[in-house]
């Protein structure tokens, strides 16, 4: 037992050298959490800011113009200037001078029941999204403060300022751990077989499944620490919460690293070379996680055949559950599906992913 151990161990130190000495490794491996985390979290932001806002007011009066300083005081909103008619301030949208109109009604016209103008807000819908947002962002500045104008109140729950990076940093979590996890270690062993030093490795003493799982063991130890440095910079840099508590997200985290593990296990079995480990890993990984898992487009938005399709894409389960444990802060008795949906699918990819390995010797 203690010789088996200890050659156990032998190999993992080995496979970690060898991680080690490669510096283009240990670049992605560090770098591009970094890099896309950054990118996720800054520069690739759909937040709302200086949307151009032109009022339509015929009757200017106290409550209206309270309404529309409290628009432009927004960090969302800056007032360009005044429309005589509704037509007028669509023309100006049309022409490019405008993004957004507020059109009050007439002091003879409907009054709401705190005994303000009716509003309309009227938004360039040419990109929906960007509009809805525009409109949710108009509403609740307008219900803010004594003496609205607004008809109704707009509560935004568990991401009030209504920040991107809330939606995207639990999804680039999942995009990440699966890339790292999965392509570095199919690629790691197809590039044994590529060098012609599996087949020295696996005649060796030592059963063949103890030679895979110790090469899996130090991307396994590198995945923890990646995943450490993605909640430092996301609770950190930039400000997402951990509501849900460190130990249900780390918990979950794991589960979904063994996952991602047994995936490139599985997919080493069928690349004979790094190249065609690479191409496997971005088909069926990084497009499906990216565009089926709701990293992006909400999955009940998609049509009935994809959602069905999103259901085994593990990122899809990883990020749901990330959402709640870290900006809604549930407790982890709220992901229970999330995690049994995530175990099965560990527990049945490694079982499979071992047992071609066994046919394939």
């Amino acid at each position: 037992m203690t010789d088996s151990m200890n050659t156990f161990t032998s190999f993992v130190i080995k496979e970690t050298r060898h991680i080690l000495r490669d510096p283009r490794t240990v670049m992605i491996l560090f770098g591009m959490p970094l890099v896309m985390m950054l990118l996720f979290g800054f520069a690739i932001s759909t937040d709302i800011r200086d949307v151009r806002t032109v009022a339509v007011m015929p009757d200017a009066d106290a409550v209206a113009q309270r309404t529309l300083a409290r628009i432009d005081a927004s960090e969302m909103f800056t007032v360009t200037g005044r429309a005589a008619t509704p037509a007028e301030a669509e023309r100006m949208i049309r022409s490019g001078r405008a993004d957004m109109a507020v059109v009050f009604a007439r002091r003879t016209g409907k009054r709401t029941a705190t005994g303000g103008p009716a509003v309309q807000i009227m938004a360039d819908a040419t990109d929906p999204n960007t509009a809805v947002r525009q409109a949710a962002y108009a509403a609740a500045a307008m219900a803010g403060g004594e003496g609205g104008a607004a008809q109704a109140e707009v509560r935004m729950l568990y991401n009030p300022r209504m920040l991107s990076s809330y939606n995207f940093v639990p999804g680039i979590m999942g995009l990440l751990l699966m890339l790292i996890c999965a392509m570095m270690t199919s690629v790691s062993i197809a590039r044994e077989k590529e060098r012609g030093t599996m087949e020295v490795l696996l005649v060796s003493p030592v059963r063949p499944v103890t030679v895979i799982v110790a090469k899996a063991v130090p991307y396994f130890v590198l995945a923890v620490a990646i995943l450490c440095c993605i909640l430092l910079l996301a609770r950190f840099a930039l400000g997402v919460p951990m509501q849900g508590g460190v130990a249900g997200i780390v918990g979950v985290s794991l589960i979904y690293i063994v996952l991602a593990l047994a995936l490139g296990l599985l997919i080493s079995t069928v690349a004979e070379t790094q190249l065609v480990a690479m191409l496997a890993s971005a088909v069926l990984l990084l497009l499906p996680s990216l565009l089926l898992s709701g990293m992006i487009y909400p999955v009940e938005s998609m049509p009935r055949v994809l959602q069905w399709v999103s259901c085994v894409i593990p990122a899809r389960w990883y990020i749901e559950a990330m959402r709640k444990l870290m900006v809604m802060g549930v407790g982890i008795g709220n992901v229970l599906t999330e995690v049994a949906i995530l175990s099965a699918m560990a527990a049945a990819l490694l079982v499979l992913a071992l047992k071609k390995f066994r046919n394939r010797l």
